[in-house]
């Protein structure tokens, strides 16, 4: 793969991840400086830039891991691992994103009105949980922690399984019932998920057929 086509796609990638947060943002600043307009963010304003912002972290997360089958399916695909860290990290911004708007426009940064939903409503404990799974991820993703790691890098980003199931299960808490927008996302997870061990066991069965031949 070209070097320049890497990198005019990088650059669509960044522009492509950015998309909702510019969208947010300039939503946000319309409502703020036009208070008489209609509003682009609804009657619900925390509630739509809360939203976006987790949808964008789950999408792009789930995207990121996508990334190792679809190289799979196609050794031609190899260079789309050059744009998992790129996507993760972006994963993580709008996971922080999401949690600063529940921070501020929710609980004020109040400290007993945080303890309180903590211990109250099971999706906020659901989804800081994947956030703090995802901390360690975002601060060694860097060639440092890799090397420095060594196999226990891969070991500790595996974790990035269970913040998307996580996050899943945060989706499907905060809806209301019978809404079912987090089925999609469910769905290409579970398939993610169930193509590690499928995959497994196929290279597990390939290698004894070669060493029963020889």
């Amino acid at each position: 793969m070209p070097n320049r086509f890497v990198i005019v796609l990088k650059v669509l990638v960044h522009f492509a991840c950015l998309t909702p947060f510019l969208i947010l943002a300039w939503h946000t600043y319309h409502d703020l400086t036009r208070p008489g307009a209609v509003a682009l963010l609804g009657p619900d304003p925390t509630a739509t830039l809360s939203h976006g912002t987790g949808f964008a972290a789950l999408r792009i997360l789930i995207i990121s891991l996508a990334i190792t089958p679809v190289r799979r399916i196609s050794r031609s695909l190899g260079w789309l691992v050059r744009f998992r860290r790129m996507l993760g990290l972006y994963a993580f911004f709008y996971a922080c994103v999401h949690l600063l708007i529940y921070l501020k426009l929710y609980a004020n940064f109040d400290w007993p009105t945080l303890l309180n939903d903590l211990s109250r409503r099971r999706y906020i404990i659901v989804g800081f949980s994947a956030w703090l799974l995802l901390l360690p991820l975002a601060l060694t993703s860097t060639q440092w922690s890799i090397r420095k790691l060594g196999k226990r890098w891969q070991l500790l980003h595996r974790l990035v399984y269970v913040a998307a199931v996580l996050g899943i299960v945060h989706y499907w808490w905060i809806v209301k019932t019978g809404v079912l927008d987090p089925l999609k996302l469910t769905i290409v997870l579970a398939m993610l998920l169930l193509a590690r061990p499928v995959w497994s066991f196929v290279d597990t069965r390939r290698r004894q057929r070669r060493m029963a031949a020889v």
